[in-house]
């Protein structure tokens, strides 16, 4: 069996005039949690919805699970699992009755439908919950069931469009557990996120941006990017003047908002850090906190973003 799961080559969507994807090429190997990273509009669910056989791509090409999008998207579709955050359920429908449902969508061979439906309730902890209306569970509850709904004819590669969108923080961190254990079994898992945090949780990532991936690797490999230079925390009595005032100052390359203060990225915080005191004191402004400390993983994306944006002006 090929050791790829997904390839793309040159992958090009258009739509008139505006490019949705602009040649994205990939590899996600079997059993990989490969992480598309980005923020709305960026592309990420254009190039899923082409990787599951529901749009034509442009120009390129790409497989999955060894078949081309192209020309064998109905065989694309009876070999992976998707799911996208609106969660494709039927909210009039009990629980066990979306189970049934989608089990006849996906053609589960009615021997297996007792044993897959019995297996679904228990992964999504649903047990206890069959009888009751879809429509009652909260949006973690409804996510697990949408995950395990996906899965019941056993796809070796699953698909997930942003899943954890609009549902609570604890819910999001109990989805990527059992996400987890789908990859342990054996499940490549491409999967979709604007969450800066959920980045951590894949094997590799894509962070892409305006159509194109702008950076492509390991979490820890993506974070030693902006290795050779050192970043600094800092937090101001006024954030908005302080990035005026380092704007362009020598030593130090990019100035971020973050949360309630900046992220600077300097050549080195030994040096840099006299150095921002002075030019803020210049301008009046108080240096409440300043010091060096670990990229986050949106620091890389913000970092990458810039360059971007950079090297289109």
């Amino acid at each position: 069996m090929n050791s790829i799961a997904v390839r793309t080559v040159d992958l090009v969507k258009r739509f008139g005039d505006f490019v949705a994807v602009d040649r994205v090429s990939l590899e996600v190997a079997r059993g990989e949690i490969f992480g598309f990273l980005g923020p709305n509009g960026a592309g990420k669910s254009t190039t899923i919805r082409i990787l599951c056989g529901l749009l034509s791509p442009s120009e390129g090409s790409a497989t999955v699970d060894g078949f081309d999008v192209a020309t064998e998207s109905e065989s694309i579709k009876r070999n992976i699992g998707y799911m996208s955050q609106k969660f494709s359920l039927y909210d009039d429908l009990q629980v066990g009755e979306n189970i049934d449902f989608f089990s006849g969508v996906y053609g589960v061979p009615r021997a297996k439908r007792a044993e897959r439906k019995e297996y679904v309730l228990r992964m999504a902890g649903l047990e206890d919950r069959s009888r009751a209306l879809t429509s009652e569970l909260s949006g973690g509850w409804k996510q697990r069931l949408a995950l395990g709904c996906a899965i019941l004819h056993e796809p070796p590669i699953l698909f997930l469009d942003e899943p954890t969108s609009g549902v609570d923080p604890i819910a999001r961190r109990n989805f990527w557990d059992l996400i987890y254990d789908l990859s342990a079994a054996g499940h490549t898992i491409f999967v979709s996120t604007h969450y800066m945090d959920e980045a951590e949780y894949c094997h590799r990532l894509a962070l892409m941006y305006r159509g194109k991936i702008v950076a492509l690797g390991a979490p820890a490999e993506l974070r030693r990017t902006l290795s050779s230079h050192q970043l600094m925390d800092l937090e101001s009595s006024d954030p908005l003047e302080s990035m005026k005032a380092l704007d362009g100052a020598p030593g130090i390359y990019e100035v971020a908002v973050f949360g309630a203060g900046l992220h600077v990225t300097v050549d080195d915080a030994a040096t840099a850090a006299p150095r921002i005191r002075e030019l803020l004191a210049a301008r009046g402004l108080d240096v409440r906190r300043l010091e060096a400390i670990e990229p986050s993983m949106e620091d890389v994306f913000v970092a990458m973003i810039e360059r971007e944006d950079r090297r289109a002006a």
